[in-house]
Order: structure tokens, then sequence, then C-alpha cells
């Protein structure tokens, strides 16, 4: 939640730097590289964790139950984010253009895993590691606009603005083919946190996996010839650092998502580890507490910011607000974890306390 906050932050205030997908390892400035690097393990860490959320829900409701779940929360989102949440990007309603982002993902490979939990295991394990290892292959298929399979397409695999009619368009910042298979993998690694499994072996579990996920990223990569764009060498150490690590997030690429995922796994038994005492982890479990309600508000106060640092000062970069140096994002971003994190704690109390309000499982 905290790497998200800097990358929006980031997309808030210094927008007039913005960078590419994948980004350009030999023009970008190293600290805004990595600055955006450093958020890329979010939208996998959040998919992922929807994925193993449901499988814990599934323990204590039935298939039927958590299917239905599913699909009534998936289709929440998917509203929230064409409307609540794109009102935050936008400050326009209805706007002119759509973007289905991460929310949109979410709320999609939510109902795609409503169907997919009445599987075999089996087969669902199946089908997780051919969307995620596979879905590269279908990079160079593509449909004209107007085409039967165009639009389809795009909600798939394709990163394209369509027209939706009234003179409005909508554009899938993220396909969700890749991200349903993501969904699906924490699924299906759900009894790992199971009460039956003994904490050191879901540790080792994780770090086992999470190293060999790194591992295979780094020989997949190093051999160039598939999962991502190729990297190239530059004249200088840290731009081939870059290069290397300069991977496609719309749609994630195989590389992406092995990476990501690597070092999610990492994190997690690391936590899990370290949550015992630790008085800084126990806070931002909080935070992770009310997600949600989180995202939402974070949104919001950064565009009410943004909207009175336009009132005072001005477009100071073009079409834009935005401020000289890449660590004031870093400076908004530290200034903004406690006021958020009052609301959110709030929330997540709320939550635990009051499990008589169903709409609250919602958020």
């Amino acid at each position: 939640m905290l790497f998200m906050l800097v990358d929006h932050a980031r997309e808030t205030i210094y927008l007039h730097m913005q960078v590419s997908d994948p980004m350009d390892a030999g023009s970008v400035d190293p600290g805004l590289f990595f600055t955006r690097l450093l958020s890329s393990i979010c939208a996998p860490a959040f998919v992922f964790l929807t994925g193993l959320s449901a499988y814990l829900y599934g323990q204590f409701h039935s298939r039927q139950e958590t299917s239905l779940f599913l699909l009534k929360r998936g289709l929440f989102l998917m509203l929230l984010e064409i409307t609540v949440i794109g009102f935050a990007w936008t400050g326009q309603f209805p706007p002119e253009k759509f973007y289905l982002q991460v929310i949109w993902a979410i709320g999609v490979s939510m109902v795609a895993l409503a169907g997919l939990i009445h599987l075999p295991r089996l087969l669902l394990l199946v089908i997780t590691v051919l969307i995620i290892a596979g879905h590269n292959l279908l990079d160079s298929i593509s449909f004209e606009p107007g085409t039967v399979l165009y639009i389809p397409w795009a909600m798939l695999h394709e990163k394209v603005f369509f027209d939706i009619g009234f003179g409005m368009q909508a554009k899938t910042t993220y396909p969700v083919l890749a991200w349903i298979g993501v969904i699906s993998f924490g699924y299906i690694i759900g009894p790992w946190f199971g009460k039956q499994v003994n904490t050191d072996e879901r540790l080792k579990n994780l770090i086992r996996y999470g190293l060999a996920m790194l591992a295979a990223f780094i020989v997949i990569r190093t051999l160039n010839v598939y999962g991502d764009k190729p990297w190239i060498v530059y004249d200088n150490a840290l731009q081939t650092t870059m290069a290397f690590l300069n991977l496609t997030k719309y749609p994630p690429s195989l590389l992406f998502l092995l990476s990501t995922l690597g070092v999610s796994f990492i994190l997690l038994a690391h936590f899990e580890k370290a949550q015992q005492g630790s008085w800084v982890i126990e806070k931002m479990a909080i935070l992770g507490g009310a997600p949600m309600f989180f995202y939402i508000l974070h949104l919001y106060v950064l565009k009410i910011l943004y909207l009175v640092a336009l009132l005072l000062f001005g477009k100071t970069k073009g079409a834009y607000y935005g401020v000289d140096h890449l660590y004031m994002v870093w400076v908004w971003s530290v200034a903004l974890i406690v006021p958020l994190y009052y609301p959110s704690a709030w929330f997540a109390d709320l939550k635990s306390r009051r499990r008589d309000i169903r709409w609250l499982r919602y958020f």
C-alpha cells in the first residue's frame, strides 16, 4: 500500500516526467526509474493476495457461497472503477475516457475465479501455469478496430482505446488475461496458509518458491528470447542493469510476474516472521486490513491536494502543476502516511467489530 502511495504521488505531481511502459532505460533518470520500479510489486501482490483471500474465505463458506461472493464483489469493484475511482483520476463524470485499471482487473479476475474454483484443483493448476507462462505467445495477435474480436481481445490481452458510444472511449490499461492467472495462482497457494500447516513449513515454501521464481526470471531474462521485450547492453553498468530490470506491466509479462511475485513471496515470509513485536509491521498490516478504503481515500486526498496546489501555484509544468525535483514525491508520500493511517485504522477496526454490516466486506 505504501509503495502504491509513492507511485500515485508521482502520477499526481511528477506527471510532466511521465514514463513509458516499459521504461526507456537509455533516457529515463535513474531515480525516476527505480521509484517507478518500486511500485511494480503492487498490482501482482494485490491480485495474488485476492486469490489467497478467496481461498481462506472458502474455508468458512461453501464453494457456492464463495463463488457467489467473488461474483458479486468482482462486479462491485468493476462498478467502482468506472465511477468512484475513475472520477478520482479524471475529475469528470461521465468522463470522455474510461481507464480500466487495476481495480477493474481485480474485479474481472474475481468474476473469472468465481467460475474457476469449481474446476478440479489439478486442472486449475494447469490452466494457471499455461496463462502465466504462455500468454506472451499471444503478443503478436491483434485485431482491427471494428471487428468482432477487437474489444474482447483488448479486454484480455491488448492495451488500446476503443469506442463505447456517446462520444466516449475506454482504455484497457490492465488487460485481464494474465491477472486471471495471478488470482488463480493465489487461490492455489491458499492451502499453505491453512491452520493445519506449520508456520515454519509455510515460510520455507514461500522463500523456496520465491527464490525459484527469481532464479527463473534471471535465467530467462539473460537468455533474452522470451517473456518480455529484449534488453540491450549499454555503455555503463547502471543503464544495463536498468534495461535488464525494465519489464512490461501492461499487460504483465511472464518476466514481470516472475520477478514481482518472487519478491512478494519473500516479503510475505519476512513480514510473517518479523511481525511478532514489530510496531512498524503491525501498523503497516492495519493499512492492509482496509485496502479498498485506503485505495479510494488516498486517491481523493491526492486529487484534493493537487487541486489546491494548482489553485495556489498554477500550471507550473506545461499543462500540469508539478514539482521540480523527484524527492518531493517522496516528501509528499511520507507526509501523507499518518493522515491516511488513522482513517484506515478506524475503518479496519469497524470491519472487524461490525461483521453484521455485510456491505463492509466489499471494502
